[in-house]
């Protein structure tokens, strides 16, 4: 890459990067995304592709409002993506499930969706409470200990790999730079920009926009910010390749397009460790065969494990910088789900040099009042 001089710089090849690159490119901005590589503790690689409503924003009302407009607005993005692309990303939103192995799960789970939907400006997301045969009546191979499920028509989910693909490719068509193993190392103020200083080399953006995961709770302070971030572990199993027979996703049980099922379960707080455990691995399966009984004689062909990039509240944190104009922080757990609004919604934000007052509630700000009450 020659080029060394940017409108924005984006720090992250993860989802929530690539999509705000592309976003910013596809304007014809002047784009480079920074990726420290596959060496990354990146959350993308082991995103469970869900585009997903029906739990989001309890404690926090304007985040299921902005869940439900990026899943709305996800067969418009995926369309549009895949024209820049040239690369299909079988997006579907059949409606997803819940599923209850036991009367009391039912009950807790539709107490928590009572008590999200009873939250004001909360809007109705049409979820339906499936006793076991109703269940049964939309999702057949499920087994006698299935008690109930909660069904929610908005739901869906995505080829995770060709997604991301896709983005890359999207992104380097509409003319934006990649620059891979570039860990930065050092953001400073250059006149009116920024200058950033990385194991790839050094470059200059009048816009940073520091959308790195886990990392942004080192690189925030070098721009006057702050993100509250912290690792939590998830694991995936991957089936062999099986007849289709789940034509809904369930929140933690799916068949992708190529017939493979994934599955996960895992919420872990172990630090930086991204290893796999089979004592995990097991409960995972165990509950999985326990919802679809035929798995039992599935074959796992793969296994991993990701760190998530949880907030203290486990909201999203957008921040625009007081100190170091035209520098950006975007964090959240949710790159799938929300890559419609960083790619439609907030990267324009970006472009336009300031994030919509309507997004405060996002702002980590909210953790400084928190900590004063």
């Amino acid at each position: 890459m020659q080029e060394r001089s940017f409108d924005d710089a984006v720090i992250g090849g993860g989802l929530v990067g690539a999509s705000l690159a592309w976003g910013l490119a596809r304007r014809g901005r002047r784009v480079v995304m920074l990726d420290e590589g596959d060496v990354a503790y990146r959350a993308s690689r082991g995103n469970f592709a869900l585009v997903w409503v029906q739990s989001k924003g309890l404690g926090m009302p304007e985040y299921a409002a902005w869940t439900r407009r990026s899943a709305d607005a996800w067969s418009h993005f995926a369309a549009e993506i895949e024209e820049a692309s040239g690369i299909g990303v079988a997006h579907r939103r059949p409606g997803g499930f819940a599923l209850a192995l036991s009367d009391g799960e039912l009950e807790e789970r539709v107490g928590f969706l009572a008590r999200l939907h009873n939250q004001p400006g909360v809007a109705a997301l049409g979820c339906e409470v499936l006793d076991h045969r109703r269940t049964k009546a939309m999702l057949s191979a499920i087994g006698p200990e299935v008690a109930g499920s909660i069904y929610c028509p908005l739901d869906g989910d995505v080829n995770s790999l060709r997604f991301f693909r896709a983005l890359h490719v999207a992104f380097a068509r509409a003319g934006g730079s990649y620059l891979a193993d570039a860990r930065v190392t050092n953001i400073a103020r250059k006149g009116g920009g920024f200058a950033i200083e990385s194991v790839a080399g050094a470059i200059e953006a009048a816009q940073v926009v520091l959308a790195a995961g886990n990392a942004n709770a080192a690189l925030a302070p070098l721009v006057g910010l702050e993100a509250r971030v912290r690792p939590q572990r998830g694991q995936i199993l991957v089936t062999e390749k099986l007849a289709p027979f789940l034509d809904y996703p369930v929140v933690n049980l799916r068949q992708t397009d190529e017939g493979g099922v994934m599955i996960g379960d895992s919420l872990e707080e172990t630090g930086y460790d991204d290893r796999t455990s089979t004592g995990v691995g097991a409960a995972m399966a165990r509950r999985a065969v326990r919802a679809f009984p035929h798995l039992a004689r599935a074959n796992v062909v793969r296994s991993w494990a990701a760190l998530r990039v949880m907030s203290e509240d486990g909201f999203p944190i957008y921040d625009a910088s007081t100190s170091a104009p035209g520098a950006f922080l975007i964090t959240c757990h949710s790159g799938v789900t929300l890559a419609a609004n960083h790619a439609l919604s907030l990267a324009p934000m970006i472009a336009a040099g300031a994030l919509d007052p309507a997004l405060a509630v996002f702002s980590g700000r909210r953790f400084d009042v928190r900590a004063k009450g």
